[in-house]
């Protein structure tokens, strides 16, 4: 899989390291594609140097994605509405508690996919914006961490959704985008479907990323990721 990204996470109280590796290329043009480099398996990997001895003490466990959840990764319909390309300002689940407004987050100097700021940014998702826009024909990917320094962070319920629930996605134009999930998996990091979370849809793909599964101390990294798969349904002018 040396083309697709590699996204990865990592328990409470860890920092994020920069192994998560993205084959260095230039912004893409149009719509834009995701490129995975290493092996696969995506989940926001948080690595770090912080104490592991407070995230085995903390045991704040993030929902695990019920078997029931798992649903599909298109949308019910061949291919649905589609907008415009315009940035997103804001994302909102109600079902889980999420408002957020969004980062626009591209790529470090490395190559590397940039992920918000552990210490200053744990509340905030963000959206890469080398990815469509949210609404457009093809894959927007919007990441979060599951949890901080001091405890959960913003897509820490992430794996509590099921499909029929919606997500809101406020746009730069004014359009709310309303995505209806369609499925909810957790992978082990070694088995990650990159091309499929990240490769191009003839349809408006949203999917939201975090980490998941088990924190194995001795690597300090989580063993899984929690993958929400989403469609765009309809929009709506924002209030």
């Amino acid at each position: 899989m040396g083309d697709w990204p590699r996204i990865a996470g990592l328990r409470v109280v860890m920092s994020w390291p920069e192994d998560s590796q993205f084959a260095p290329e230039p912004p893409p043009r149009g719509r834009g594609r995701l490129r995975l480099a290493g092996f696969g398996g995506v989940s926001l990997i948080v690595g770090g140097a912080a104490a592991i001895l407070i995230a085995v003490l903390a045991q704040q466990h993030a929902p695990t994605p019920a078997a029931g959840a798992a649903g599909g990764i298109g949308p019910a319909n061949a291919r649905g509405p589609s907008l415009h390309k315009s940035p997103p300002l804001s994302v909102a689940i109600p079902e889980i508690g999420v408002q957020s407004k969004l980062l626009h987050l591209g790529r470090n100097k490395d190559g590397s996919m940039q992920v918000p700021n552990l210490l200053t940014s744990a509340s905030q998702a963000a959206w890469y914006k080398y990815s469509v826009t949210p609404g457009q024909i093809g894959t927007a990917v919007i990441e979060g961490h599951v949890d901080s320094y001091d405890g959960p962070a913003v897509f820490f319920r992430l794996g509590a959704l099921k499909p029929g629930n919606h997500i809101d996605v406020t746009l730069a134009d004014g359009i709310t985008a309303v995505f209806r999930v369609t499925g909810v998996r957790q992978y082990a990091k070694d088995e990650f479907p990159a091309k499929t979370i990240y490769g191009p849809s003839d349809y408006a793909a949203l999917r939201l990323i975090t980490c998941g599964g088990d924190f194995d101390p001795a690597t300090r990294h989580y063993l899984g990721s929690v993958v929400v798969f989403a469609s765009l349904v309809s929009s709506a002018h924002a209030s």
